[in-house]
C-alpha cells in the first residue's frame, strides 16, 4: 500500500502584489507524484519551530515568492535544525535569488538546503540578520528608498532603472568610504556603490559581482565598489552592469573577495538588504557563512 505524503506549499499573500492560494493549487509544476498539496499562508506561522515541527518525516516544504519572502523565510528559520528536504519555487517580483541560480537548476522547483546553509550575516544600526542576495550601500539604496516612497504615493509600477538614472544625474550624492576586508583597509572617494554581495545579481537584474558563486567552497562574499568623480561617465559605464561588464572598467570598478568586510561611509546613506530599505546607514558589515 503506497502512503502519500503531503507536500507543504508556503506562499505569501503579500509577495507579487498578492499572490493567493489559488495560483498554486493547480500549477504543474507543483504537482509531485506521491505528494498532496497542502497550501499555507506563511503569515498565519505563529511559530515555524512548531510548524516543522508537525512535519512527518518524508514530507516535503516548497517556498513560493520573491526576494523578499525568502529573506524573511531564511531568518525566520535561521536557528532551526531543519532536516527535512525544503523547495524553492519562483513568484512575487523580485527575483535575483532566482536569476542567481537558474542557469544550474534544471527545472523551476528548485532543491533549497544547499543554498540557504554557510549565508552570510549582516550587521547594521545594531541589528544583524543573515541575507540571501545582497547587502548593498549606496545607490541601490538610494533608488530602494524612492521607490519606497512612490510606492507609499500609490504607484503601481516602480521603474528602478529610471530612479537609478536620475540618481545618477544627481539625485544622489556620491560619498566617501572606507572598507576593510580579512585586514586590509583601503579608501575611496566618489563611490556610487558598495554592495557585498552572496550571489551575483541585484535590483531587478544588475549582475553586480559576476565572478560571485554563492556555493563556492571558500563561502567568500564579494565586495564591489564602484567610484568615480564624473557623472557622465558614470552613466555611460552604468548599462554594462546588467551584463556584469562593469568590472572591465578598472579605473572606477574594484572587487575584493573576503570572509569579514567593513564599509564606512561619511555621512549617512539608505542602503539594501535582499531589497529591503535601511535608512540612515553609515556603517556596515558582513561575516561570510
Amino acid at each position: 500500500m503506497n502512503t502519500i505524503m503531503k507536500q507543504y506549499i508556503l506562499f505569501n499573500p503579500n509577495a507579487g502584489g498578492g499572490s493567493t492560494s489559488e495560483q498554486f493549487e493547480n500549477n504543474e509544476d507543483l504537482q509531485i507524484p506521491g505528494f498532496d498539496n497542502e497550501i499555507v499562508d506563511m503569515t498565519a506561522i505563529p511559530s515555524y519551530k512548531e510548524f516543522f515541527g508537525k512535519i512527518a518525516l518524508g514530507e516535503r516544504v516548497v517556498v513560493t515568492g520573491g526576494d523578499g519572502t525568502m529573506h524573511r523565510f531564511i531568518n525566520d528559520v535561521a536557528d532551526l535544525n531543519l532536516r527535512i528536504d525544503i523547495y524553492y519555487y519562483p513568484s512575487g517580483t523580485g527575483n535575483d535569488f532566482w536569476n542567481d541560480i537558474k542557469d544550474r537548476e534544471t527545472r523551476k522547483l528548485v532543491p533549497l538546503n544547499r543554498y540557504v546553509a554557510n549565508l552570510p550575516k549582516v550587521r547594521v544600526n545594531g541589528t544583524e540578520r543573515y541575507y540571501l542576495n545582497n547587502a548593498s550601500f549606496g545607490i541601490d539604496g538610494y533608488c530602494c528608498e524612492v521607490g519606497d516612497a512612490m510606492r507609499e504615493k500609490g504607484a503601481k509600477s516602480i521603474n528602478y532603472t529610471s530612479i537609478a538614472i536620475k540618481g545618477l544625474l544627481g539625485g544622489f550624492k556620491r560619498v566617501n568610504a572606507t572598507i576593510e576586508v580579512d585586514g586590509m583597509t583601503k579608501e575611496f572617494k566618489n563611490v556610487w556603490l558598495a554592495p557585498t554581495m552572496n550571489g551575483r545579481f541585484c535590483g531587478g537584474g544588475m549582475m553586480l559581482a559576476p565572478h560571485q558563486d554563492r556555493l563556492n567552497p571558500e563561502h567568500t562574499v564579494t565586495l564591489m565598489v564602484m567610484h568615480c568623480p564624473l557623472k557622465l561617465k558614470t552613466l555611460m559605464v552604468f548599462p554594462s552592469i546588467f551584463k556584469g561588464e562593469h568590472i572591465k572598467h578598472t579605473e572606477m570598478v574594484e572587487e575584493f573577495k573576503g570572509h569579514n568586510i567593513k564599509v564606512k561611509f561619511d555621512r549617512p546613506t539608505a542602503m539594501q538588504i535582499d531589497g529591503e530599505t535601511i535608512r540612515n546607514v553609515t556603517e556596515y558589515s558582513v561575516t561570510a557563512g
